[in-house]
């Protein structure tokens, strides 16, 4: 298992490039129970990597947005 450290430290693509591997190999079968745990544990690890990415790009955008309308709201554009 990876630290909290190690996990934040990846980036959105990479976690999802690992997510999409991930996934492959549960899906091609050929592993022990053991072994497909692991994946599994790993796998939701990095599919918590990427909502905490997404969530903050969607905080992101909606604060512009925000800033977006309030400005646009004070200068009579509308």
């Amino acid at each position: 298992m990876t630290s909290k450290v190690a996990e934040e430290a990846l980036g959105y693509e990479q976690a999802r490039d690992e997510l999409i591997e991930v996934v492959r190999r549960l899906e091609a079968g050929g592993t022990t129970l053991e072994e497909s745990l692991a994946l599994w544990e790993r796998g939701e690890e990095l599919a918590k990597v990427c909502r905490r990415w997404l969530d903050g790009a969607r905080a992101r955008l909606d604060a512009a947005l925000a800033d977006e309308e309030e400005t646009g709201a004070g200068d009579g554009s509308e």
